[in-house]
């Protein structure tokens, strides 16, 4: 970061504050944060129209006199471009929902867990700073190219970066989307001691699509925080997405959770092509589908799940239809057998490795034809 980002957190809970100066402490001495404190939000509105200088403001939902759900209902009116993030109690669907429809960007739970504070605290002011940049330049944008140039940006910090990689497992993913934006999204997460995996595919593409992209992106993830089952997990996105869709757009889903320790993964599809298992030995099999069809087009459907133990060395190819069905200069598709004969007898040494190696290929096939469709990619592999 380039400059001092002051952030207002707004919280009645007294020792919030001593513990943040303490565990922020190497931000605040770089000069890369700057904290300000209130205890409920109308002195969060005072120290706002007193200071336009604050970049973000870090809420508690819940406090005396002005609660964290009207004061995110202010914020435009002080600051259109403050970004704000609310902190819940773990598994407040309701409130996380509202607090969401409201503007808020991004939410965390209590208990308050420091490293995934940072990690938010970061891909925020990432946004917030990508967004400025936006607007600076708003006045030179001439056509709509250059301005789905900046919606692509912004659409691309959302993805989650640095994807782990450890002794018990390795996760890679990336997206190319077929046009500025796009409608195809991944996500990669912890919840407790396993891994959460997602690969979507919104239906149509461009700009109504990455804006449907993110609401099924922060549907999903607020869910998966109340609920461990997959296939719970989509059938409560599926009806939240229902529930206001006046476009009547849907998303194809794949929605996965992996345990390290156990090596099992239990998965729930919405509609979307079934993950491949690229075995140890080179094997290469498709995993079974489950009963569900794509995610907004009907409420109260029924989901299932499966479940796969992996071996060390296996690896889990999670992809959009983007891959199968890229095209070449004769409108030869992909398709599945070719991406199944990568890997077929040669197993990647990592996830790393697998992801580029399909998009290589992928690329090589389609050769100088247009890109027809988002391509995006998760690959899992135990090591």
């Amino acid at each position: 970061m380039t400059q001092t980002y002051r952030i207002l957190v707004v919280d009645d809970e007294p020792d919030l504050e001593p513990l943040i100066l303490q565990r922020m402490r190497r931000q605040i001495r770089s000069n890369e944060y700057e904290f300000v404190f209130a205890r409920d939000g109308v002195e969060a509105l005072e120290k706002l129209n007193a200071d336009p200088t604050i970049d973000m403001v870090l809420s508690d939902i819940n406090m005396p006199k002005m609660d964290g759900l009207t004061l995110l209902q202010q914020l435009p009116g002080v600051d259109p471009n403050l970004r704000a993030v609310i902190i819940s109690a773990y598994g407040d669907m309701d409130n996380i929902r509202t607090a969401m429809n409201r503007g808020a960007f991004d939410f965390i739970t209590k208990p308050i867990d420091f490293d995934d504070l940072k990690i938010t605290i970061t891909r925020t002011l990432e946004h917030l700073a990508e967004w400025r940049e936006a607007l600076s330049s708003r006045d030179q944008l001439v056509a709509l190219q250059n301005e789905l140039s900046i919606a692509s940006q912004l659409q691309q910090s959302i993805l989650p970066k640095n994807p782990p990689v450890t002794e018990t497992y390795e996760v890679s993913a990336n997206m190319e989307p077929a046009r500025n934006v796009g409608g195809d999204f991944y996500d990669f997460f912890k919840l407790d001691e396993q891994v959460a995996l997602v690969v979507a595919d919104v239906s149509d593409k461009g700009i109504p699509a990455s804006m449907f992209m993110m609401s099924s992106r922060t549907a999903l993830k607020g869910a998966a925080i109340g609920v461990r089952d997959p296939q719970m997990v989509l059938e409560e996105v599926n009806n939240q997405l229902h529930q206001d869709n006046p476009t009547f757009m849907f998303v194809t889903l794949i929605y996965a959770l992996f345990n390290p320790d156990t090596g099992t993964l239990t998965y729930s599809i919405a509609g979307h092509d079934p993950p491949m298992l690229v075995s140890a030995d080179g094997a290469v099999t498709e995993l079974p589908l489950t009963k569900g069809v794509a995610l907004g087009i009907a409420p109260d459907i029924v989901y299932t799940q499966e479940t796969v133990t992996l071996a060390p060395g296996d690896t889990v190819v999670l992809f959009t239809d983007g891959v199968t069905e890229a095209m070449n200069a004769e409108n030869q598709q992909f398709g599945l057998e070719r991406l199944a004969d990568v890997f077929d007898g040669n197993p990647p040494a990592s996830a790393l490795a697998a992801n580029e190696t399909i998009f290589e290929q992928v690329r090589d096939f389609a050769g100088d034809a247009p890109q027809s469709d988002d391509i995006t990619c998760l690959t899992l592999r135990r090591p």
